[in-house]
């Protein structure tokens, strides 16, 4: 391997093996479905559970469910029926009363065995009680404690309602992400380079980069539509950061528009260079600033939090990461192969004009 490329190969490595590991490590077993989603107190009702990458036939023998409202407050079923490893009934007697001052209280559901693990899914069921008093519910109140529950053993992936599968989508539109503004920053810095001391082999620099940045932010907004599709519902919402994302691209496909319209190779670096800072300032508060001030649909904008340690677990940062480093070395390495073939090509024309 010749010297300086052992990089070019480093990214390969990296990004098949997050293609292999994002593609095919399992989600962790979670719940889809319940039905019905409303009980109703004083009564024992029948609620038909389905799950997602569960094993409730294999692990019936250990399997255990609870409702749960709060940390003192929780209902385990008085009986369970499983149907195969996807479906199963449990029945809850519920008390007259609840240990709330709320007419109408939501409960998680809570279900574990020792294939899966502890499956839950928040707000599973809204319980609502006819009367509110807190001094009879104290008497008939028996809480029921979640405890020793299991671990799910081997590699897994976080399951996330709404976003299923879809959540392997983020080791490649986030990192696309990361790369692209990586990649932007060092064109900024060739351009400020050439600014100051105007060599146009900066100027073939800032524009390789700056043609890798723009694949690579083309191909996170793809993703994102794709992902868009799949838990907004449409491939494009005209979320803020959606349409913030598409202006600042639109401001750098303006670069290539400002590059076109000069024929003098001085007067098109100096102005390029100048406008490249401009639009890598724009950038920031386009992407970052303004999606966190305006309501939106997206992660990590508009008061909706990003991806949590729940949701960006261990697991997933073993893949999540060296995807942020595989994408943006390739995005470097395509890069050099633009602005070599850029100097070629000045070459060729500087050959052909001595003629």
């Amino acid at each position: 391997m010749k010297s300086g490329a052992w990089w070019k190969a480093l990214s390969v490595i990296i990004l098949l093996y997050v293609f292999i590991a994002g593609f095919l490590v399992p989600l962790k077993p979670g719940i889809v479905g319940v039905n019905p989603s409303v009980l109703q107190t004083g009564e024992t009702m029948q609620v038909q559970v389905t799950g997602y990458n569960t094993h409730f036939d294999k692990g019936k023998d250990t399997l255990r469910a609870w409702l749960k409202m709060d940390n003192e407050t929780s209902i385990a079923a008085r009986s369970i029926k499983v149907r195969n490893d996807r479906q199963m009934d449990l029945e809850f007697s519920v008390p007259e009363y609840l240990p709330t001052s709320d007419t109408v209280k939501d409960f998680a559901l809570i279900l574990d065995n020792e294939i899966d693990g502890a499956s839950v899914l928040p707000s599973a069921v809204f319980i609502k009680q006819k009367s509110v008093d807190p001094e009879l519910a104290a008497q008939v109140w028996k809480n029921d404690p979640v405890e020793e529950l299991h671990r799910r053993a081997g590699m897994t992936f976080p399951f996330r309602n709404i976003i299923y599968e879809s959540i392997r989508n983020t080791y490649f539109h986030v990192p696309l992400w990361f790369s692209m503004l990586f990649l932007f920053l060092a064109s900024v810095v060739f351009s400020i380079r050439f600014l100051r001391n105007p060599d146009l082999k900066f100027d073939n620099k800032a524009l390789g980069y700056t043609k890798a940045g723009v694949l690579m932010g083309v191909l996170g907004l793809l993703t994102g539509a794709i992902w868009a599709k799949h838990t907004w519902g449409a491939y494009w919402s005209w979320d803020v950061k959606q349409n913030m994302t598409a202006v600042a691209l639109l401001i750098y496909f303006a670069y290539f528009v400002l590059r076109g319209s000069f024929e003098d190779p001085e007067r098109k670096a100096r102005l390029s260079a100048a406008y490249n800072i401009f639009a890598f300032t724009t950038l920031i508060p386009l992407i970052y600033v303004i999606p966190r001030l305006t309501d939106s649909l997206h992660p990590g904008a508009g008061g909706n939090p990003a991806f949590g340690s729940d949701d960006l677990d261990n697991t997933m940062r073993m893949v999540f990461y060296p995807a942020i480093i595989g994408w943006t070395l390739l995005g470097f390495w395509m890069a050099q192969l633009s602005f070599r073939a850029e100097k070629i090509r000045n070459h060729l024309l500087h050959q052909s004009d001595s003629f």
